[in-house]
C-alpha cells in the first residue's frame, strides 16, 4: 500500500503538534511496517522534526535568513511539486497533512483521509475573528469543512474532537474514527543537566502563549506565588519569544525577572520537564494535548484545565483547575507547591496512564483506516 503525504504542515510550522504527529507515522511506517510504503511530497522545508531526511529528499531553505515572502516561496514551490506527484497518481491514498483544498481536483477516485485535530476555530470564533490572522482562521474552518465531506474517512485525535465534528459540522458519526496520539519524548539521561542559566526551581509552561492557550489567566493566578517566592520562576519554552504585551504585564504583576523563555530542542525539553517542579497546561481547549504525555514520560507532574479533552488524555493523573478562573488556577498552583505528597502520587498516576498512549497503538490504528478506504 503506497500512501502519500503533502507539504501543507511541513511548510507552515517549524515546530509544532501536528507536524510531530505527521512525522512520527511516516517514522514508523518507514522503520518498522513494511506493509505501507510512505511518500512525502516535498521539496523545500525548515521542519526541524525531519532535518534527518530519512524518508525525504527535500531541501533546507535559506534557514537562518528570515525575509518578507520566503513563506511564500516556500509554500508556492512545494504546492506545484505536490500537484505533479498527485497528476502521477503513484499511490492508493492520499493523506494531506492540513486543510488547503488545492488537491481536490487533482486525486479523482482516489481516496484521501483527513486528520482533524481540533474543533478551536470553530469554538472560538470570536477570538480569532479580532486577531491578525482572521482571514487565514476564516478559510481554515471553510477548508475543513469542505474537505470533512469529501474526505473517504475522518480520524479525530480524540473523542472530544469526534463529537465536536458531529456537533458542530454534521458529520456522520460513522465516517469518522478516534485514534489517539502517541508519546515520543524520551526520559532524559540521568547525567544530562540543565543550562546553567536555568533557576533551581521553576514551574513549566510549554508551546505557544496565543488566544485560546490562555497564558495572561496563568501567569495572573502564578504571580501571587512568584511575588510570595522569590526563588521560584515560571520557565517557557516555545519558538515564541515574549512580546511587548507580555513583558508589560510581567512588569506590571512585579516579576519580570521571574518569567523565563527558551527556544529549544527535544532533548533539552525532557530536561525542563524531568527538572520542573511541575507542568502546568492552562488551555481553553486542545484537539488531543502531546505536552500532557511529555510530561507523564518525563515523570513531570501535571496541573491542567478541566476542560475539552484534557480529562479524556489525563485520567486521574492530573491535578484539575477551572481555566476561566484565575482564582481556580491559583489554588491549583499553591496546592501543588505546598502539597510534596500529592505530586508525587501525580507522578506514579502519569507514569502509568502514559503506557495506554503509544506511536505503535496509533500507527497501527491509522493503517486500518487506510486499508479499509482502498
Amino acid at each position: 500500500m503506497r500512501v502519500l503525504y503533502d507539504h501543507q504542515i511541513f511548510v507552515d510550522q517549524k515546530y509544532g503538534g501536528i507536524s510531530r504527529y505527521f512525522y512520527e507515522l511516516l517514522h514508523y511506517y518507514h522503520n518498522d511496517d513494511d506493509d505501507i510504503e510512505t511518500h512525502m511530497s516535498l521539496a523545500l522545508s525548515n521542519n526541524k522534526y525531519i532535518e534527518r531526511k530519512e524518508f525525504t529528499s527535500h531541501h533546507n531553505f535559506l534557514p537562518n535568513l528570515n525575509f518578507r515572502g520566503k513563506g511564500r516561496i516556500i509554500k508556492s514551490v512545494d504546492k506545484l511539486f505536490t500537484i505533479k506527484n498527485l497528476c502521477v497518481k503513484d499511490y492508493d491514498i492520499f493523506h494531506p497533512t492540513y486543510y488547503d483544498p488545492y488537491f481536490l481536483k487533482y486525486i479523482n477516485s482516489k481516496p484521501f483521509v483527513l486528520t482533524v485535530y481540533d474543533m478551536i476555530h470553530e469554538k472560538f470564533e470570536d477570538m480569532f475573528v479580532s486577531s491578525n490572522n482572521a482571514i487565514t482562521q476564516q478559510n481554515t474552518t471553510q477548508y475543513k469543512k469542505l474537505l470533512a465531506s469529501k474526505a473517504s474517512h475522518i480520524i479525530a485525535i480524540s473523542n472530544n474532537t469526534k463529537n465536536d465534528l458531529i456537533q458542530l459540522l454534521n458529520i456522520d458519526e460513522s465516517k469518522i474514527s478516534v485514534v489517539h496520539l502517541g508519546n515520543s519524548l524520551i526520559m532524559p539521561d540521568t547525567h544530562t543537566q540543565l543550562p546553567a542559566c536555568v533557576p533551581d526551581q521553576f514551574i513549566l509552561f510549554v508551546g505557544s502563549r496565543a488566544l485560546y492557550k490562555n497564558f495572561e489567566n496563568f501567569i495572573r493566578a502564578v504571580a501571587i506565588e512568584l511575588r510570595l517566592r522569590k526563588s521560584l520562576s515560571v520557565v517557557c519554552v516555545g519558538s515564541e519569544q515574549f512580546n511587548l504585551q507580555e513583558l508589560a504585564l510581567f512588569t506590571k504583576l512585579g516579576i519580570s525577572g521571574q518569567v523565563l523563555h527558551f527556544d529549544i530542542d527535544d532533548l533539552t525539553l525532557g530536561l525542563f520537564y524531568k527538572n520542573a517542579l511541575f507542568f502546568v497546561y492552562p488551555s481553553l481547549y486542545e484537539g488531543f494535548g502531546i505536552p500532557i504525555l511529555e510530561a507523564f514520560a518525563c515523570n513531570c507532574p501535571l496541573i491542567c484545565s478541566d476542560t475539552s479533552s484534557f480529562p479524556e488524555v489525563a485520567g486521574d493523573a492530573a491535578l484539575y483547575f477551572d481555566p476561566y478562573s484565575v482564582n481556580s488556577i491559583h489554588s491549583a498552583i499553591h496546592n501543588g507547591i505546598e502539597n510534596k505528597d500529592l505530586l508525587s502520587d501525580l507522578i506514579k498516576r502519569g507514569s502509568e496512564r502514559v503506557k495506554y498512549f503509544t506511536l505503535a497503538n496509533t500507527a497501527l490504528k491509522t493503517k486500518m483506516i487506510y486499508q479499509r478506504c482502498i
